[in-house]
């Protein structure tokens, strides 16, 4: 078995009894979005390509932040990253939405209020 520096073999005792012995140390120590966060993003990424408006994403889980990118197409540059950074969740909120050219466009605690940046308004065609 060949392992890239840095990796640890996931079968080798760590000498910690609180570790997953079967998780690498490095993916212990990433930020990533949980299941209901998952659920509300797809959520919003199903419609907008429902729409014709988005059509690839992306999901970094890094150690610091996690970030969902969406693409018009997957050649370009992403049209916009929702980032989760738990290190701002006392300060500015740790949900954030960016644009491409690296605007905030809304910051906040929580990502239902967050993410109805990216919601296009419902027109009234009910009427």
């Amino acid at each position: 078995m060949t392992f890239v520096s840095g990796d640890t073999d996931p079968s080798a005792s760590s000498g910690s009894g609180n570790r997953n012995p079967a998780a690498p140390a490095n993916l212990l120590n990433q930020v990533t979005f949980n299941r209901r966060e998952l659920y509300r993003i797809l959520d919003l990424y199903g419609r907008m390509v429902a729409a014709g408006e988005w059509r690839d994403y992306a999901i970094d889980f890094l150690r610091d932040r996690a970030v969902f990118s969406v693409f018009r197409r997957a050649s370009e540059v992403p049209l916009y990253r929702i980032e989760k950074n738990p290190k701002l969740a006392q300060k500015q909120g740790a949900y954030s939405v960016i644009s491409a050219t690296g605007l905030i466009l809304r910051r906040g605690p929580e990502l239902d209020r967050v993410l109805r940046v990216l919601d296009k308004p419902q027109l009234a065609y009910a009427r």
